[in-house]
């Protein structure tokens, strides 16, 4: 079977001001897998090659099919023809109609009502954590997911998400889709059963609602960015206790909730 290719190589002509020339570049790949779940199709994902059965699972986690890895009977993924077939030991409860319909939910019991799809409301809850962390740390966190993803330095197309402690990276994925990254990350951590309460996400792109939604979902307390939040993702991280940083660029960031555990010395 032939090797699925994370990028390939074409022909681009490069322009600037004062010259151009036709060069060979890298471009990522995208690839279209479905998902049958207890044998019906239960969605298609455009994704990077890569750490398929990672994303799998996290993927169906986060959509709140499986609470855990045991969960699943079988797992058989046909790379050549884009397929990943998943049997449960269980029936599951979900229908397509549930990805299409939002429902309206009071948050963690606060009176502010936010919109979720059926799965989130299922599957977000409040952030356990106790851990601290400095911004020194914060800084250094992102520059090693930043200088660690051998495929962004490549192509510059996909997005990067690592799972860490205060002062080490654990698990690292790139993917074209920012949520495949972070369901990657979700799956390896059912699979080892890998403790998530006490870590810290780190990710290249934006914090949207959607990104704060998968990180209360993987359970971790913090979540670190270079790039900006949204306000709908802030008002998810107030009510979720997690605590959301942003623009991390060389030695500056944005603390936007819950800052009793970013640890700042005192002036």
């Amino acid at each position: 079977m032939t090797k699925l290719e994370k990028t390939i190589h074409r022909p681009v002509l490069k322009i600037s001001l004062d010259r151009h020339a036709w060069e060979e570049d890298e471009i990522v790949t995208e690839y279209p897998l479905t998902l049958f779940l207890n044998d019906e199709e239960f969605a298609t994902i455009v994704c990077t090659p890569a750490d398929l059965e990672e994303m799998v699972i996290g993927f169906l986690a986060a959509e709140g099919a499986i609470k855990s890895f045991e969960e699943i009977k079988q797992l058989v993924i046909d790379e050549a023809q884009g397929f990943a077939y998943v049997d449960l030991h269980k029936e599951t409860i979900l229908s397509q109609s549930f990805y299409s319909k939002r429902r309206i939910t009071s948050c963690c019991g606060k009176s502010r009502q936010s919109f979720y799809f059926f799965s989130d409301a299922r599957t977000a809850k409040p952030a356990e954590g106790a851990i601290s962390i400095t911004p020194e740390q914060c800084m250094q966190l992102m520059r090693e997911l930043q200088s660690s993803s051998d495929i962004h330095r490549q192509t510059g197309g996909v997005h990067n998400a690592a799972l860490c402690s205060a002062d080490q990276v654990l698990l690292q994925y790139s993917d074209i889709g920012r949520h495949n990254a972070l369901d990657k990350i979700y799956g390896k951590c059912l699979q080892d059963q890998i403790e998530t309460k006490d870590k810290v996400l780190v990710f290249s792109g934006r914090i949207s609602s959607e990104v704060l939604l998968k990180a209360a979902k993987i359970g971790a307390a913090v979540i670190l960015s270079k790039s900006a939040p949204t306000d709908l993702a802030l008002q998810l991280a107030e009510e979720l206790n997690i605590t959301a940083v942003g623009f991390i660029r060389q030695d500056k960031m944005n603390v936007y909730t819950h800052a009793h555990r970013i640890e700042v010395a005192a002036n």
